[in-house]
């Protein structure tokens, strides 16, 4: 069984940091696209980043491009989120997500390309 799980949210003041990681077990994602997405309370859910299977491409939504860094590590099938100057708007129930087709590219991800996702972890931003 294919499972995503987050963890590093929590509570954090504006203008703090956070790292989000995700752990993928049941298979190796180490040819596949993964990424962050999340839902803020009474939004729908959007992109945050992505980044393609050997982490030379990452693609960011404009909301937290130079604040935001995503990066992985194949060998321990896992997922990060560098998160800095966290802004109020920034708080949201993290998603980690996974495309299933080999090579696929950041943009597809992003674009209705995800077939895995995890529960999330909550990030709350106190002004």
């Amino acid at each position: 069984q294919v499972r995503l799980v987050e963890s590093g949210g929590g509570l954090v003041q504006a203008g703090g940091s956070l790292r989000l990681s995700c752990a993928a077990s049941g298979r190796s994602f180490r040819s596949n696209g993964m990424g962050w997405f999340r839902q803020a309370p009474g939004k729908e859910r959007e992109f945050v980043a992505a980044i393609n299977w050997s982490g030379g491409s990452t693609y960011y939504a404009d909301s937290v491009k130079g604040r935001f860094t995503i990066s992985r590590d194949n060998a321990k099938n896992t997922l990060y989120l560098e998160m800095n100057t966290l802004k109020p708007e920034d708080t949201a129930v993290y998603y980690c997500a996974a495309g299933d087709a080999a090579y696929g590219s950041n943009w597809s991800l992003a674009h209705g390309g995800v077939d895995y996702w995890g529960k999330g972890t909550l990030v709350t931003v106190s002004s």
